[in-house]
């Protein structure tokens, strides 16, 4: 697989391109607000939902599935980058949540 790079929340810039990659039930109870949602194991069927010319940022619970997210993606040409610490950093450092269950955002 191609290199990616790895960012800290923090650098994840402002109405950047945000992809999830959690599972279904993690992205409902809670995730970054604006971020649109691909569980890894659906990203080799959707991934053409991804605009390639759109650097984008991937985040899951802890880095590890958002890294061979990147890794794939970069592998097919696309710019991606894996967001350090995912959900678990984005919540230490309040950044804005969004749930959909209706209940307040947990990353768990």
């Amino acid at each position: 697989m191609s290199d990616f790079e790895t960012v800290s929340v923090d650098q994840v810039p402002a109405g950047a391109l945000i992809l999830d990659v959690r599972e279904e039930y993690e992205w409902s109870e809670g995730h970054a607000a604006g971020a649109i949602h691909i569980p890894l194991g659906e990203l080799p069927v959707r991934y053409e939902e991804l605009d390639p010319d759109e650097d984008t940022y991937i985040i899951c619970r802890t880095g590890g599935r958002s890294a061979q997210a990147a890794a794939w993606l970069v592998s097919l040409g696309y710019t991606a980058f894996n967001i350090a610490g995912g959900s678990g950093a984005w919540l230490e450092a309040g950044l804005a949540l969004k749930s959909e269950n209706g209940q307040e955002p947990n990353v768990r």
